[in-house]
């Protein structure tokens, strides 16, 4: 679907409304969301736009169910989509910028610029303003359906019942939340506590989150940080930044003379991990030869781009390939040799990063867990049968199902004699910030598990 432009001056409210609007009819198509952002030109009103889509995607559930109790009979899907997002700006704590009379104004002027749907726009300014009249009976309908409440659709709050019978709540509720921006100091470059320094100094407020991460209190532009293209850091959640030290530092470096460890980051685009095994071996000394693989050729060059501006342009070897068929391509890129290290980063439903991407929610369908399970657990296989006896392999995907993590190590034990779980399985939820505003342990949800080959 092609977005019209806006009006050349600065944008306004209805250009935001109309853009995420007509953003949001094509997620209910199936298109992701960061698909749809990528496709609108850089103009003023992207910004805006794309914060709106972002809220109109964590409101859904309610919106959706509000707009049932709002219109005798279902609305044109555009018209719809111009509902849902007026809606979640009344709902949102962001949206006590603009008044409510503000919203429901521009709302129905960015629909009467459209001559196909100027007849709908005293529809909806009838529905806007009688939620406004009738806002608390109207929610507490709503509330009683705890899918709507929740903004989650039902299979997936039953999942997560079922995962997690204490915690379930509570990741709900993560999931509506904004995530903070976390990055991951290359510590090759500079030390964590020295570019600490450097954010507190230019009056940015951060503070520091395991060995070598930085969270900090407001996002800002990355790109206007200190030291981005010389490689200082990476953005990356603090939950990704366990998976380089759970694979490497049980590894033994190999005796003088003898070769580097042959470590293979299997579904590495865009790289953040791969560049935090570089890093992470190369500031605890440890030799390795690093190999990062992924199925996309467009998204292997980003990994290309990030290992040049991180400095580990000639420190890794990026090849394209799918990590389900080595028989394609083992010979080709590792030689026939058998490999030390592999971190697989599977392919997954992404259910712990929805605060992140507020469309995986809409998009992900029950059968959609049948189908990643079932390559989750072919790869497993195939990079197994490449791992030396000895060898390590951490599996790790960014959900929080259990189909996708502790269970899909569990089977996987059960089907190989050789596989010894090393350590407990990590499952990290998503989380809130504390109540005494500190951001230290706010990440997202990932699983990570640990394996060894018999010698």
């Amino acid at each position: 679907m092609k977005t019209s432009a806006p009006s050349a001056q600065a944008p306004s409210l209805k250009d935001q409304v109309q853009w995420a609007a007509q953003g949001l009819q094509q997620v209910a198509q199936g298109q992701s969301a960061r698909e749809v952002v990528a496709d609108w030109p850089a103009t003023p009103v992207r910004p805006g736009a794309q914060a709106l889509l972002y809220t109109a995607l964590r409101h859904w559930g309610q919106t959706r169910a509000l707009i049932a109790l709002l219109a005798s009979k279902k609305p044109q899907a555009a018209v719809e989509a111009y509902l849902a997002v007026a809606l979640s700006l009344l709902l949102a704590p962001e949206g006590a910028s603009y008044a409510p009379f503000t919203v429901v104004n521009q709302t129905v002027e960015a629909l009467r610029r459209h001559k196909k749907w100027q007849a709908q726009a005293g529809f909806v300014n009838a529905c806007l303003r009688r939620f406004l009249r009738e806002r608390e009976a109207l929610l507490a309908t709503v509330d009683k359906d705890l899918a709507a409440r929740s903004n989650h659709p039902q299979w997936w709050v039953d999942v997560l019942r079922q995962d997690h019978p204490s915690q379930w709540q509570d990741i709900l509720a993560a999931n509506n939340a904004r995530a903070p921006l976390t990055i991951r100091v290359n510590t090759v470059h500079i030390s964590r506590d020295a570019y600490l320094q450097q954010l507190l100094s230019a009056g940015l407020e951060a503070q520091s989150v395991l060995e070598a991460g930085i969270v900090l209190h407001k996002a800002v532009d990355v790109r206007a940080l200190p030291g981005y293209q010389d490689g200082w850091f990476s953005v990356q959640d603090a939950a990704a930044q366990y998976a380089a030290p759970l694979l490497l530092s049980g590894l033994t470096a190999p005796l003088a003379g003898a070769a580097p460890l042959l470590v293979l980051d299997a579904c590495a685009a865009p790289g953040g991990k791969t560049a935090h095994l570089a890093e992470w071996a190369a500031t605890h000394g440890l030799p390795i030869e690093l190999v990062a693989m992924d199925v996309d050729g467009e998204r292997a060059k980003r990994i290309g781009d990030n290992m040049q501006r991180l400095g580990f342009a000639q420190q890794v070897r990026i090849a394209v390939a799918d990590a389900s068929q080595p028989d394609d391509w083992h010979t080709q890129v590792l030689a026939g040799r058998m490999l030390d290290a592999v971190l697989l980063d599977a392919p997954c439903s992404a259910a712990g990063i929805v605060r992140r991407h507020a469309d995986i929610r809409w998009l992900r369908r029950p059968q959609d867990l049948d189908v990643l399970v079932q390559v989750q657990a072919q790869i497993l296989r195939r990079m197994w049968a490449l791992l030396k006896p000895g060898g390590r392999l951490l599996y790790c995907t960014c959900s929080v199902f259990h189909r996708e993590g502790k269970d899909q190590m569990q089977h996987f034990v059960n089907q190989h004699s050789d596989a010894r779980q090393i350590g407990d399985c990590l499952q990290l939820l998503p989380t809130l910030p504390s109540a005494s505003g500190s951001l230290a342990d706010n990440h997202d949800g990932f699983f990570y598990g640990l394996l060894q080959k018999a010698l």
